[in-house]
């Protein structure tokens, strides 16, 4: 399964970052292996709309969850409609890959 974490930084010993459409960066990682791709959020500098074009290019990523400390109400909408599930997670993001598997 791809797992998608809104982060501090770009590797797995970062935080979960508070926000997700503004967060820094996005880390995909298959849940299995603990492979994974960072890369800055390309939404986090937007005046307005961060959630939903996050959400977009997760999808196009081809996350299958998405972890973050709080959604935006227009970013739980856009999630839903690509087929995302969405937890609020804290903490390093190599724990709250290890919740989410369990």
């Amino acid at each position: 399964m791809k797992i998608a974490v809104a982060a501090t930084g770009g590797s797995l010993d970062a935080q979960v970052a508070d926000q997700f459409g503004r967060c820094r960066f996005f880390l995909i990682v298959d849940s299995e292996s603990l492979r994974f791709e960072a890369f800055s959020n390309p939404a986090s500098g937007m005046a307005g709309g961060a959630g939903p074009a996050a959400a977009q290019e997760l999808a196009r990523r081809g996350a299958q969850v998405v972890l973050a400390g709080t959604f935006g109400p227009r970013a739980q909408q856009a999630l839903q409609a690509a087929g995302i599930r969405y937890v609020e997670s804290s903490g390093k993001v190599r724990d709250a890959i290890a919740a989410c598997r369990t």
